[in-house]
């Protein structure tokens, strides 16, 4: 298949090369001129504007680029290229609603839209990623071998219709949260133990056979490897947005998720460099019960 890749980031880059690698025709354009150059140097066929990216008839576009409004804007500058049949693969992290809304606006011109929820990260990115895909019936046909080509074995499903697969990758991300937040915490309370634990070596041990083995095991042990006891790292964790928004999805459809909706705001929580509540708590404790506060 012909792809035309928007996006040459990380992930945008390992995609492109898994595409190659499984015999797709891919050219693809970044506003990036050392990124450019650095796709080129690892053989994908690169253009330095859409002008040269967007020619041709029954065209695939695969945006791999920030949710938002870069995505919005990179959408507007790709429709005036587009005609009817022609296909656009939103595969970053958008809003559903979003996604539903792009679909509809294309539709109008008789320009196709499917959303790709994409997991994996950089290396699944490039070996086989996880595919989470939206979109109408007859449009997945013409793209169902394309998409099992790059995903890892009995990682694609068509979720539904446009916008459910970025709906069930906001979920997936909001799992995600809850999942690292508890394993966060678990090292932390180690880490006060007063035990010498090698992390790294314990991490191996539970992510072979243990109830908790997973990926995200996996790439904590990879970290403890490189800095045993996280002292080049900060705690600040920055959040997709996903998390936000599965949390007000949460919220329209009363389903509860205190665990989620707790590891966002811990999320946000390792950001506060003024811990304005926690002031707020000691004065209250001092002035009620004499108890003491302490200076910076």
């Amino acid at each position: 298949m012909n792809i035309k890749l928007i996006g040459l980031g990380k992930m945008g880059l390992n995609l492109a090369l898994n595409m190659k690698d499984n015999g797709h025709q891919v050219e693809a354009f970044d506003v990036n001129d050392h990124i450019r150059n650095l796709a080129r140097k690892e053989g994908i066929i690169v253009k330095d504007t859409l002008d040269e990216l967007l020619i041709g008839e029954d065209k695939v576009v695969f945006l791999m680029v920030p949710a938002g409004k870069i995505t919005e804007d990179v959408i507007n500058s790709v429709k005036p290229y587009l005609s009817k049949g022609d296909i656009v693969i939103d595969a970053g992290n958008s809003n559903f609603n979003d996604s539903k809304r792009r679909y509809e606006s294309l539709k109008q011109h008789g320009i196709e839209f499917v959303d790709c929820g994409t997991s994996g990260g950089t290396y699944g990115a490039r070996n086989g990623a996880c595919l989470m895909v939206g979109g109408e019936p007859n449009v997945i046909h013409k793209l169902d071998d394309f998409f099992r080509s790059i995903a890892i074995e009995d990682g694609y499903i068509h979720v539904g219709g446009p916008s459910s697969g970025h709906y069930v990758k906001m979920v997936h991300n909001g799992i995600e949260y809850g999942m690292m937040q508890a394993i966060g915490e678990g090292y932390d309370l180690m880490s006060q133990s007063g035990f010498d634990i090698d992390y790294e070596a314990l991490s191996k041990v539970w992510n072979n056979g243990s109830i908790i083995e997973s990926a995200l095991i996996g790439y904590i042990q990879n970290a403890f490897s490189k800095d045993p006891k996280l002292d080049e790292i900060s705690g600040k964790v920055d959040d997709s947005g996903e998390g936000m928004w599965m949390i007000e999805e949460g919220l329209k459809k009363r389903v509860s998720m205190p665990t989620i909706t707790a590891s966002l705001f811990a999320r946000y929580k390792s950001k506060d460099e003024n811990k304005f509540a926690e002031k707020v708590v000691a004065a209250m404790r001092k002035e009620f019960g004499g108890h003491a506060t302490y200076k910076k």
